[in-house]
């Protein structure tokens, strides 16, 4: 799995936690729905750290604790 990939999940995955959906999200961080939905989507193949922090802002979570999951262990090799 490609990095970008692997943080639309973790977002996809702390939403469905938190109980909020995307757009919820993306108001309580700050950031505009459009700029959650492209790093959701294949738009962003760069996911700002700026943005990741915002939404972990609102998440309430520290960056740490966005990147301490699963879904980063294993990822691809992003130097081709």
């Amino acid at each position: 799995m490609q990095t970008k990939e692997a943080v639309a999940k973790r977002i996809l995955q702390l939403c469905d936690e938190k109980k909020i959906a995307v757009n919820a999200l993306a108001t309580i961080s700050g950031v505009t729905p459009s700029t959650v939905y492209s790093m959701l989507n294949e738009k962003s193949q760069n996911p700002g750290v700026v943005s990741i922090k915002k939404l972990c802002d609102g998440l309430g979570i520290s960056v740490r604790q966005f990147f301490d999951c699963d879904l980063f262990d294993d990822n691809e090799q992003e130097i081709q």
